[in-house]
């Protein structure tokens, strides 16, 4: 798995991006300079707690949630984990199903 840091960084900046947030309006927000919110999100620095917690208030989320990145493990992972859980679960087979006929 990677380093915490890159992963925590990819999940700032992916939330960040979702809420149409610039690098720039976080860092103002959270109190820091531009720069200090590049490093983490590219997983040079981990945030400090204070600016940690600041940064999940201004991203409108719980701290825990800024930990939440499973689905950033790489894509080869998260298929083969997907594929073993379908071949040893006729019924999760079946929903799947459906869930990927329905956004397909």
């Amino acid at each position: 798995m990677k380093d915490i840091k890159v992963l925590l960084g990819k999940r700032i900046r992916e939330i960040r991006k979702s809420q149409n947030l610039t690098q720039d309006a976080l860092a103002e927000l959270v109190g820091v300079e531009s720069p200090s919110i590049s490093n983490i999100e590219n997983g040079k620095y981990y945030p400090t707690n204070e600016n940690l917690q600041k940064i999940a208030e201004v991203l409108k989320v719980k701290p825990y949630e800024l930990y939440m990145f499973e689905h950033l493990r790489p894509a080869d992972e998260l298929k083969d984990e997907m594929l073993q859980a379908l071949e040893n679960n006729e019924k999760l087979t079946r929903l799947m199903y459906k869930f990927f006929i329905s956004v397909k």
